[in-house]
This record gives C-alpha cells, structure tokens and sequence, in this order.
C-alpha cells in the first residue's frame, strides 16, 4: 500500500461527489469550495478574481475562511487561516501568503495553493478520523475537536471494524454514547457516509478536525485532509478524475525528477525518482516497491544514511527503453559534480517472478554505455545483485559491461542476500567503517 496525501480541496470534493451514490446523504454545501491556485512566476492573472466570483457567485453573498492547502496541519496555530471574510479579505489573505516561505513544525516551504469555502458558525467541534490499518480500519471520534485535539486525547473514542466487517449502528455505538438522542442519528449517518466512501475510493486516512453542523443540521468539514492508496488507482480512474498528488510541503521536483516523474505517467510500469542528497556518495537503482525500500533501510541501518543519494524503483517489468531512460536519469544524478571521492550504485533487487532480469538489464547496460565517462570520473563502483527470469545472463552481460568500460561491478545473484552489497557500498564510500561483509 502506498499512502499518497491528497489537498483538502480534493478530499472534500471526493466526499460531495460519492456521498449520495453510497450512502443517500445529499452534502451539497461542499459544492461551495474553491481552489486558488497561484503561478510561481508572475501571479494571478489580472480580473481572476472578478472571473472566479462571476462563476462562484457566493463568494459575494457568504462570509468565508481561507487557509493555505499545502499538505500541513496545525494551520490554527499558526495563524495560517483567515476567518470570516468578505471576498475582498480573501484577496488580500491569499496576496499576503502567496510565494512566500513559512515554516511549519521545522518544514520550509512556499505556499502556493489555497482553499476558500463559507464561513460556518458554529458551537460544536467534532473530531473524526479513519485509518486504515494491518487488520482492518480505525475509526476514531470526539467531541472536542479543533485545534486543541492533541490536548484532548484523552477524550477521543475508537472503535476497530476488521477487514471485511459492515459498518453498523451497534459498531458505531461506543463511538457517540455521550451524544444526545436527537444527535446520534444525524452522528452515525455521517459517520456511515465516511465510512462508506472511504472503503469504496480505497482512502487510507480521512481524518476532520473538525467537523460540525451548520444552521441547517447539515454536516460541514471544517478542515480536512486525506490519503489516497497509490497501489488502487487502477480501479478508480473515474472516481479520481482530476486528483493529483502533490509532493509534500517544502519539496519540489528537480528537473530529473520531473523526467521520471512524467516517465512513469506514461507507463503500465512503475518508475521513481527521489533525490534525498545530491551530495551523496551511495545510490541506488532497485527492481521492486518492498526490495527498494529494505535496500534504503539496509544503508541506513549499516551508517550510511547520510551518503544516502537517493530513493529510486522500478518495477512491473519495464520495458529496455523504459529502463533505459530510468537508468540514464539515475546516473546523471549519482555522477554529478565529481569530487575525487569514491561513489557506489547499487544496482539490487529480488528474486523476480515475471519480470524479465536480461531485458530490464539491457537498458541499464545500454544507459550505462552512454555515461561510462561520467561514471568513471564519479569513481564510481557497481553493485549488482538479482534473480529472476534469465538472471544469469544478465548478470553476465553486466560483467562484461564493467571491463569494457572501465568501472568496476561487483555481480552476485540469488544465491547472494539481497542486501550484502549494501555493506560493500559503504566499504567503498567509507574505507575506515570496518564493517562486515
């Protein structure tokens, strides 16, 4: 399972879309939020905002809130949230936070999307959360929600519902004893609709902090957030229509990130690029989502997180230009710069089922080829361990590779741990560890 982080805007609009298809609840007052997306370069165009309130006419008749939607929390405390507002108090909230840096709990970053939706009076803060978990999903509930939760936790019930078991009244019991009669249905209808889309939109979190009622009786997130399963996204293509997932608050993409990124939009296969230390001296290239993290862990386990260079996967047999095109980018990062100090790729994986070891490997051999001078100015040395699908004579053509360009590989298969290389990359990049092979 992945868990990808989703903007409040996009939470909530995926809880208005599916809410009546489910579970018979109409959540129309979510129509009434916005998203304002504001250009790193040049700002918003002139007449935005007269554009957006002749299309989004209740921005001229509500009072509203705005707040930055950049994957934090605790935007309260930190006085992120403009509060009852006319529209034009919202332009000069979002002029005044636009492309500029804050920080939050230790994160720098520059704030460049908001939300704007009604201002709801209110008395009441509830706190509801859902998480899925190992053996089934969490919910948890309080009312005494807000920005004063963490001190209140004590106050918050939970309930756990095992994969596969209904959501009823009678699980949901505990959760609202203390509400009053009248309060308890409208409660657990809520807490049904939830529940309902987030087991049908494959949610792994839906947590609202707070949400109340408004004047109406009618159910309203006050501030929300979300996670998606990256793993389901093929079986909810429609219902995602237009959900993005953005990297979290403080990162942005290099321009090779954004090529493997783009790359792996484009294919049936799996391909990442994540640069944690353009100064490290251990990278990797690793076939397999679980093999790619035990890699990473494994460096770090043996000392080596801080020469940790980068994250990077591939799997669901890609094809050689695929990984070809991966590879490429890879190297680019790991020999940038040259230092005069060795440098290691770790180039690992598994036993492969299906995935064809010789084909992956040509692309990687091809890449390869075409930077061995970067990598012999890197002093670069290759790790090589994998199975597989015609492992043997891919690992036969990487040992060829390695005399014919002048670099050298140190080639295991299966009959090799997984992660022994590991402790030979940190040797090269390392000479004094004296750790053991």
């Amino acid at each position: 399972m992945a868990r990808k982080k989703i903007r409040e805007f996009a939470s909530k609009r995926l809880l208005r879309e599916n809410a009546k298809r489910l579970a018979g609840l109409e959540l129309e007052q979510l129509a009434k939020v916005v998203q304002v997306q504001v250009p790193k370069e040049g700002g918003l165009s002139e007449g935005y905002w007269e554009e957006l309130a002749q299309r989004e006419q209740w921005l001229t008749t509500h009072k509203l809130v705005a707040k930055p939607d950049m994957l934090f929390g605790k935007r309260g405390k930190n006085d992120l949230v403009g509060l009852n507002l006319d529209l034009q108090g919202v332009v000069r909230f979002v002029d005044k936070w636009a492309n500029k840096e804050v920080e939050v709990d230790g994160c720098l970053g520059t704030v460049t999307t908001f939300i704007v939706e009604p201002f709801v009076e209110h008395d009441v803060e509830y706190y509801l959360c859902i998480q899925s978990e190992r053996l089934g999903n969490a919910i948890s509930f309080s009312d005494t929600g807000g920005i004063d939760i963490e001190e209140n936790w004590s106050k918050v019930k939970k309930v756990f519902l095992p994969t596969g078991s209904p959501l009823s009244e009678e699980s949901v019991a505990p959760l609202v004893s203390q509400a009053t009669a009248d309060l308890r249905p409208k409660l657990f209808t809520f807490i049904r609709t939830c529940y309902a889309v987030f087991e049908d939109l494959d949610f792994t979190l839906m947590e609202m902090n707070p949400f109340t009622f408004d004047s109406e009786g009618n159910p309203f997130p006050l501030d929300m957030r979300g996670q998606l399963d990256d793993t389901a996204s093929f079986r909810n293509t429609k219902k995602w229509s237009g959900i993005d997932f953005p990297l979290p608050f403080g990162r942005n993409m290099t321009d090779i990130e954004g090529r493997v990124h783009a790359l792996d939009e484009t294919s049936g296969s799996s391909l990442k690029l994540s640069v944690l230390n353009p100064q490290g001296r251990i990278w990797t290239m690793v076939a397999g989502g679980g093999a790619s993290v035990i890699y990473s862990d494994t460096v770090a386990d043996l000392g080596g997180a801080e020469e940790l260079g980068n994250y990077a996967e591939y799997s669901g047999a890609p094809s050689a230009e695929e990984t070809y095109q991966f590879a490429k980018s890879v190297i680019e990062c790991a020999t940038s710069k040259p230092d005069g100090k060795g440098r290691a790729l770790i180039v690992g994986g598994g036993i492969a089922n299906f995935t064809d070891v010789n084909v992956t490997f040509n692309g990687i051999i091809r890449a390869m080829r075409e930077m061995q001078e970067q990598m012999r100015n890197a002093k670069m040395h290759v790790y090589v361990r994998r199975g597989g699908p015609n492992f043997k004579l891919g690992l036969e053509n990487m040992k060829k590779l390695g005399v014919e360009i002048g670099v050298p590989f140190e080639v295991c298969g299966p009959e090799s741990s997984m992660t022994g290389i590991c402790a030979n990359a940190i040797e090269h990049v390392q000479p004094c560890t004296g750790l053991e092979t």
